[in-house]
């Protein structure tokens, strides 16, 4: 066969091919040619290096914080238990905060095909994770890490094991400070002063299943989770994958500072599903200063009861916004009642902070020392005041109220709330108040949660006493073109709580 014939088959081929690549929408089309001696002699003598760290690279930061990040092993002082400790279904040394947490996704935390359940990452043995953060060898890791600790030591990224204390625990934000004993210069890694955006790079690194030194890499998902896992809760959400033995481990902005400590995982598995949970290092600064500084950590007490300020409770006090904290109660004798706050009052700023609700009202509250002074601005009666409050000490348990007996049949209707009313004093259920008879499960009220035997202490911001009192308010809220009534109702518990019940105008 000759030459001529082949050139033609070869350009037909080209033809083709050609055809093809611009029918899936190729932007161009390059044809190569075989190496011959003289192109050869042209092409460079050295081969091409890729650059030492691609764009989108991680490398320079982990190379960077890496050495700060430790593993955590202990020793605890009861392993009689056969459950992994922190494995799918270890509630053995789980703190009461996150035992609750784990109950809410999946029963006594066990979960069932497809449920969804937060789990402490950790590691049966005693294993976590922790970041150095002076060269003196302070290191921070999670409470339920370190809780019930017998011994504790610590593995450097260069494999050596150094013993530590602890020298502080705080169960409330499950944070514990530890000081490695032996003497030295340590690297370390800085909390950061700015918190993250959502959606920011972050990398974490710990020790899953005793694999140290290990990095994974995703992004902040979400920013101010309440998780249920104690009063003070505000965790970044990341889908970085954490595992068991990340607790107490770092996660890391691009820049190398501690944005975070990962602290809870949500999975149906006990593996990663992209759900992790970290506290913030705003939070984490503010309790190692203390730990460091004192062992423990005194949080300032102004001693209300909060509720958030729904957008029925707003429609009911007359306000523009669901915003600020709602007083149910001031305790007596407390810093709130001293400063004259009382039931009905918005709390709206903190040192001239803005508050958005009763959560964050008790975070700003509680990362204050005991002593300090602080300005509250607060609504009452639709009106602003201010009060300079100094905070006292937060207890360190509170009591329960007692149950109250509640009986009686004495029945005054008030079908436009769907509640049977009676006097609170005729049927020996306190001295004051208007007890609830009956609910209309259909009605209002039921949607609301009010039940038999809950106490209406007032409506629209005054007291009752009795049901006509009740038939009142209703009349002169709707008078005033509101939506909703606002009233404060004390269960059987004793404990008190402002309820906004939507206006049925139909009676």
């Amino acid at each position: 066969m000759s030459a001529e014939p082949n050139r033609f088959r070869r350009n037909a081929l080209a033809s083709v091919a050609a055809a093809a690549l611009m029918a899936t929408g190729a932007a161009s089309v390059t044809f190569v040619q075989p190496t011959t001696p003289a192109i050869a002699q042209a092409l460079p003598k050295t081969p091409i290096e890729a650059p030492e760290h691609p764009p989108g690279s991680f490398a320079n930061v982990v190379d960077k914080v890496k050495p700060g990040v430790v593993a955590v092993k202990v020793k605890l002082e009861d392993t009689s238990s056969s459950d992994d400790d922190d494995g799918p279904g270890g509630m053995q040394n789980t703190p009461p905060q996150l035992r609750e947490f784990l109950k809410r996704f999946g029963q006594n935390g066990q979960g069932g095909p497809g449920s969804q359940k937060p789990q402490r990452p950790g590691q049966r043995g005693g294993m976590g994770s922790g970041f150095i953060i002076s060269a003196d060898g302070y290191v921070v890791t999670n409470n339920h890490v370190v809780d019930k600790a017998k011994t504790v030591q610590v593995t450097l990224d260069d494999n050596r094991t150094l013993d530590a204390k602890v020298i502080g625990k705080d169960p409330k934000t499950d944070l514990a400070l530890l000081k490695i004993t032996e003497g030295g210069t340590f690297p370390y890694v800085s909390l950061g002063k700015t918190a993250p955006r959502v959606g920011d790079w972050v990398v974490a690194i710990g020790n899953p299943f005793g694999l140290g030194g290990t990095v994974t890499a995703g992004i902040v998902s979400a920013r101010g989770r309440d998780i249920g896992a104690g009063p003070y809760d505000d965790f970044l959400q990341i889908d970085a994958p954490i595992n068991k033995g990340n607790s107490g481990g770092p996660t890391f902005n691009v820049g190398g500072e501690v944005v975070g400590v990962n602290t809870a995982i949500a999975s149906p598995s006990g593996g990663s599903v992209g759900l992790a949970f970290a506290i913030p290092a705003e939070t984490v600064q503010a309790v190692v200063d203390q730990l460091r500084a004192d062992g423990k950590v005194a949080r300032g007490y102004l001693g209300v009861q909060v509720q958030p300020v729904t957008r029925d409770i707003a429609d009911g006090l007359g306000l523009d916004k669901a915003k600020g904290a709602l007083v149910d109660h001031a305790e007596p004798g407390t810093p709130a009642a001293k400063a004259g706050l009382k039931s009905g009052d918005v709390i709206e700023s903190v040192n001239g902070n803005p508050i958005n609700d009763a959560k964050e009202l008790s975070r700003k509250i509680a990362g204050l020392k005991p002593g300090a002074k602080v300005d509250l601005a607060y609504l009452r009666g639709g009106k602003s005041d201010t009060a300079t409050v100094e905070l006292g000490a937060l207890p360190n348990d509170t009591s329960s109220a007692s149950n109250d007996n509640r009986r009686g049949s004495t029945r005054d209707g008030q079908p436009r709330l769907g509640l049977s009313l009676a006097p609170a004093a005729e049927v020996g259920a306190g001295e004051e108040g208007v007890a609830v008879m009956e609910v209309d499960p259909n009605g209002p009220a039921a949607a609301k949660g009010v039940e038999q035997g809950d106490i209406i202490l007032d409506v629209a911001g005054s007291a009752v006493s009795k049901p006509s009192e009740v038939a009142e308010r209703i009349r002169s809220a709707e008078a005033n073109g509101r939506k909703a009534v606002l009233m404060r109702v004390r269960n059987a518990k004793g404990v008190t709580r402002f309820v906004a019940v939507a206006l049925n105008k139909a009676g």
